[in-house]
């Protein structure tokens, strides 16, 4: 018997609820690399809408080893994430996870979200390494799949909500947008948000801005292709640096936590804005206690915070470091010490805040 055992009573059953609890979320983490394997490798897409196949069968679809497509299909059915036919040996992914799984325009789309994950999970020594020390680790530091993974998750968000939801409840703003008016899309990663505004309103000029310079890299790219390279440019510049004057509207979309000196970069809004001009925040769902954050989102941004939010703060001047549940009272400190007066919830969903603030 331990010393802890003999200080403290063990409950037996207590203990082996847990530990088969934690063996479970081991089978979930290797799952991270295993929906990312799928992803890449193909393996969803070809069984999507495909009927029972077998392992060898959808190895020929794909390319792929069948003793290596066998086992990750065994680790799919025995998550729940494929249905294994016994009689037959054939594995079917059902509709809904097809979905969820290969369906990019959909708001359930899921493999961005794993991505992230993974990213976040193979970087995770230097975070460990961070931590004893106090240092950050920018978001420039991180192995790609956290680039392609972040702007993978959110855009079927944005693409849901953005356009539909979101600039509606501004105050005046869609009608702006469709007369002309000028955008600044500050921390705008790969530029799905700044691209998804500039196809909706073709009158309306963006500009788009980031710091880390692999990502406007991308964004150019993303523009390109999507054809609104005329009105969407797109310059590496830090939020409170990013130039031009006189925007009707700037948005930050889930970034202004990971700032090192958000109320910097709030200031650099307001003297950016148009006097009659509107800054929209897109924040991660949190409340404002603690403890009201204790679900699953709550618990997946937490996690991310830990591993890439917070980290990215602190590597940055100030150092902030907000978190990813920071909150709404906190971004309503973090508004109002920049210099705004008007600041109001506008809309929300499961994983997204959405406030409004103006001059």
């Amino acid at each position: 018997m331990t010393s802890t055992e003999q200080a403290v009573q063990i409950d037996g059953d207590k203990l082996m609820q847990f530990v088969f609890r934690a063996v479970d979320e081991v089978g979930a983490t290797l799952n991270t690399a295993l929906v990312v394997m799928g992803d890449k490798l193909g393996l969803y897409r070809a069984l999507a809408g495909a009927g029972p196949l077998s392992p060898a069968e959808l190895a020929e679809r794909t390319g792929t080893a069948e003793r290596y497509v066998r086992e990750w299909l065994n680790a799919q059915a025995a998550g729940s994430y494929v249905e294994y036919d016994p009689d037959s040996g054939r594995y079917t992914l059902p509709p809904e996870q097809a979905v969820a799984l290969t369906d990019p325009e959909s708001p359930a789309y899921l493999p961005g979200f794993f991505q992230i994950a993974l990213g976040s999970v193979l970087d995770s020594p230097k975070i460990v390494a961070a931590a004893r020390s106090g240092a950050g680790f920018g978001w420039h530091e991180h192995v790609h799949d956290v680039h392609e993974g972040c702007e993978r998750f959110f855009r079927p968000g944005y693409n849901a909500n953005l356009t539909a939801n979101w600039l509606p409840a501004l105050d005046g703003v869609v009608a702006k947008l469709e007369q002309g008016a000028l955008v600044a899309d500050v921390g705008c990663g790969y530029g799905a948000s700044t691209i998804l505004m500039a196809q909706a309103f073709p009158n309306s000029t963006f500009a788009g801005s980031d710091y880390h310079s692999g990502s406007i890299e991308a964004a150019r790219h993303h523009a390109r292709e999507a054809g609104v390279t005329e009105r969407a440019s797109f310059e590496t510049a830090p939020a409170a640096a990013y130039g031009g004057s006189d925007y009707d509207l700037v948005t930050m979309f889930d970034c202004l936590h990971d700032m090192g000196d958000p109320v910097g970069a709030a200031r650099h809004v307001r003297g950016t804005l148009k006097p009659d001009g509107t800054w929209m925040i897109v924040e991660p769902q949190a409340g404002d206690r603690t403890e009201e954050n204790f679900n699953p989102v709550g618990r997946a941004y937490y996690s991310f915070s830990t591993l890439l939010c917070t980290p990215a703060s602190l590597s940055q001047d100030v150092g902030l470091a907000l978190g990813a549940q920071a909150g709404e009272a906190r971004i309503r400190d973090v508004v109002t010490a920049g210099g705004f007066t008007r600041f109001r919830r506008v809309a929300e969903t499961p994983f997204n805040l959405v406030f409004e603030a103006r001059p």
